[in-house]
């Protein structure tokens, strides 16, 4: 398990800028109790070993006119690996689609999806989803509202389970 790697400090400089990501090391380093030298030293090699993937603004979608949310749920005909990995390729290359995650169960793989308006998503969907090779089947939810995103990890729930397992 990754965590038994991370001492203290690194999951407290990970949670601080999972929350904010755009302190500068100064401030990062005070916050985690460090000097900033050390700090940074932390920072790059929790970025070299993939543990920080990337620092990226949240936007407000509606405010910048893509009204219109949807999560595809995408049934395949196959599911022979390389069919998953094309259609994963697939997915990368349409801007609509924000997010794929392959599923365990009835759905094969689920799209977050954001359009400026419906018409956009159904020119989408008809021109490009459901002519996909494999997809045989696309049932979809159009998301009324939003109650909560919370992207990243609860690092309160991690932190508790080491302080159980010490």
């Amino acid at each position: 398990m990754v965590t038994t790697r991370l001492d203290p400090i690194d999951r407290r400089i990970l949670a601080e800028l999972q929350a904010d990501g755009r302190m500068t090391n100064v401030e990062l380093a005070k916050r985690v109790g460090i000097s900033a030298p050390p700090c940074l030293r932390r920072v790059r090699s929790l970025e070299e070993a993939g543990l920080i993937r990337g620092y990226h603004a949240e936007v407000d979608a509606r405010e910048l006119g893509f009204e219109v949310q949807v999560f595809a749920m995408v049934g395949l005909d196959s599911q022979a690996e390389s069919e998953l990995t094309a259609f994963e390729r697939r997915c990368a290359d349409w801007p609509l689609v924000r997010e794929c995650h392959m599923l365990n169960g009835e759905v094969d793989f689920i799209l977050k999806c954001v359009a400026p308006d419906l018409s956009s998503f159904q020119s989408f969907l008809t021109g490009e989803l459901l002519t996909t090779p494999n997809v045989a089947s696309v049932k979809t939810s159009l998301v009324i509202r939003g109650a909560k995103h919370e992207p990243g990890v609860p690092f309160e729930v991690l932190e508790e389970r080491l302080t159980r397992s010490a």
